[in-house]
């Protein structure tokens, strides 16, 4: 998810909010940058506070757990399993399951134990290691490969469920993605992923207003898309609006259901640190929810659809 730390570097020509490459070069450019980001800035939620535990140790993965549940939890509460107010456990069983963009394994975990078969991808070395040791770690059954989700190497119709949480928009290419997920994907299969949305409040008042103008951004001559880019994890990071997100799906899938959600961390437009943390603690949970789980706010955007 987004996080308020500004960075070096990334594509300069990645000039709009959701732009695709327009060449082979700029599409693997984009794409080595964004491998080398992820592969230095692995999701171990260590943003502000190192992990105290032995890397691998079990300690380690129950840490990074706690700390990504427990945000999640202020943004969507689950009933029984972290996630199940989107994922069916109870029907995966039957199912043959993709993730795109394992991370450090926290999804891999939940979704390996309840699936009839389990197979995770990841660009980075690091991510792709880090969760193949955690299945074995917590003795779960499932396969975790390093590759590139917009040319996967599987046959056509080989899985059931595909789930992807804040990965796909990061890519080189999130078309191409979208297009791989419809050749893997059986008939009747569907799909759930999370992508940043473009609300008014992220993009101009978080965006424009505090970082472009009270913090001075607009007057180093950059835009409005630079700006929000260098305040948002990844190399790259496409924000689409609900209508430009169907749209990039209608000729493949049929959306069934989507919502938009948002983190108490927006309500506080400062840099991630410990006095931001401090300040989101006297938010309750619900409050925060009120306020930003909603179009206006939210700067997540959860989708499910089927195949056509």
């Amino acid at each position: 998810m987004a996080i308020a730390v500004f960075k070096k570097g990334g594509p300069e020509d990645f000039d709009d909010f959701t732009a695709l490459p327009k060449t082979v070069t700029q599409e693997k450019k984009w794409q080595d940058l964004n491998k080398a980001w992820w592969e230095a800035n692995p999701m171990r939620y260590d943003l502000t506070e190192k992990l105290a535990y032995a890397q691998g140790s079990k300690e380690y993965y129950e840490e990074i757990d706690r700390r990504f549940f427990s945000s999640v939890w202020q943004i969507m509460p689950w009933d029984k399993i972290p996630f199940d107010n989107l994922i069916d456990f109870g029907s995966l069983g039957q199912k043959d399951v993709l993730e795109i963009g394992v991370g450090c394994g926290s999804h891999a975990q939940l979704l390996s134990r309840a699936a009839k078969s389990f197979t995770g991808i990841d660009l980075t070395e690091y991510a792709t290691k880090c969760s193949t040791a955690r299945l074995k770690c917590f003795n779960c059954e499932g396969t975790i490969i390093r590759a590139d989700a917009t040319k996967m190497d599987f046959p056509d119709n080989s899985f059931d469920f595909v789930w992807s949480w804040g990965v796909i928009h990061h890519s080189a290419n999130t078309r191409k993605i979208l297009e791989e997920i419809n050749r893997v994907l059986r008939p009747g299969g569907k799909v759930t992923v999370m992508v940043y949305h473009r609300s008014f409040w992220h993009t101009y008042v978080r965006g424009a207003l505090y970082y472009g103008i009270l913090r001075g951004e607009f007057f180093r001559k950059k835009s409005l898309n630079q700006v929000v880019q260098e305040t948002t994890d990844g190399a790259l990071a496409r924000y689409y609006t609900v209508s430009e997100w169907n749209n990039s799906l209608s000729d493949l899938f049929v959306v069934k259901k989507t919502l938009i959600l948002g983190s108490k961390s927006q309500i506080i437009p400062l840099p991630y640190n410990k006095t931001k943390e401090f300040l989101m603690s006297l938010i309750p949970n619900r409050l925060g929810r009120f306020i930003v789980n909603r179009p206006f706010i939210g700067f997540l955007m959860v989708s499910t659809f089927e195949k056509k």
